[in-house]
């Protein structure tokens, strides 16, 4: 399961005790995958990792099904497999493979000013945060990559995982204030698309193909730099305004408009 959150600024971090649970230094020495956190942004890509190297087929420590991470991430983790987290974190970030699949999500910004540095992190900002649950070598395990160490849960296996987990969140979510609705609950599951072809369910494979047609399209489109096509796009609307006398008219009522939506965001009408 990944689990995301609301960050509570304000908090110190106690390298002696978690909050919840109680960390385990020796978790890696067992073969636990766990590396620290050392860029921002990249919680969502480390928290995936998490569980996915923990549970591929050279672990050999998990009753689930052993998923198939391919020669590249097999490689890394073989790579680090004596690496401390820190060290494992530094290699995380500095894979080219690992640094374009995470890249490839990125959002493109058509502008940047290079005059201006980067305003200080606001404490009042809503920062968000993904971690990784997942149970190993017998173990729930959160896996937070700002945290100094892999923190267990307890006894777990993969048929009393739901159970184990729910609690534990539920504890998580009990720390903030009553009303706090701001969290999402995933869970990394086989692809669906197997499953189909499996049972022969081709309405559902169909589905799930389409799916990823759309996921594919929109990243592409999030991806994209449209500001080039907008303002020729402007262009050719004014030298039609222009052509057709009714230019000041546009203006004037693009201005009018522009004054009424303005006085309806502050309440006056």
């Amino acid at each position: 399961m990944i689990f995301l959150f609301k960050w509570l600024s304000g908090r110190s971090r106690d390298a002696t005790s978690p909050e919840d649970g109680t960390y385990d230094q020796t978790a890696t020495e067992n073969g636990l995958f766990f590396a620290a956190q050392t860029i921002q942004n990249a919680c969502g890509t480390q928290a995936i990792l998490s569980v996915i190297l923990n549970h591929d087929e050279s672990s050999g420590s998990s009753t689930l099904a052993p998923i198939n991470i391919g020669p590249e991430l097999s490689a890394f983790k073989e790579f680090t497999a004596g690496f401390p987290p820190d060290l494992r974190g530094e290699a995380l970030s500095n894979s080219e493979v690992i640094r374009t699949a995470h890249n490839a999500f990125a959002r493109e910004s058509p502008f940047v000013d290079e005059t201006q540095r980067p305003a200080p992190a606001d404490e009042d900002a809503d920062l968000y945060h993904f971690i990784a649950y997942t149970p190993v070598n017998g173990t729930l395990y959160e896996l937070d990559g700002l945290q100094p160490h892999p923190i267990s849960h307890g006894p777990c296996d993969a048929e009393n995982f739901p159970e184990k987990v729910i609690e534990v969140l539920q504890r998580r979510i009990a720390r903030y204030p009553a009303g706090e609705i701001r969290f999402n609950l995933m869970a990394v599951v086989r692809d669906l698309r197997i499953r189909a072809q499996e049972f022969g369910d081709m309405e559902l494979l169909e589905r799930e193909n389409q799916k990823r047609r759309a996921w594919a399209w929109e990243n592409s489109l999030r991806r994209s730099n449209f500001v080039g096509f907008i303002g020729e796009v402007l262009k050719g609307v004014v030298r039609q305004k222009v052509k057709d006398g009714k230019y000041e008219e546009w203006v004037e009522t693009a201005k009018k408009e522009t004054q009424r939506r303005a006085e309806m965001r502050r309440g006056n009408i």
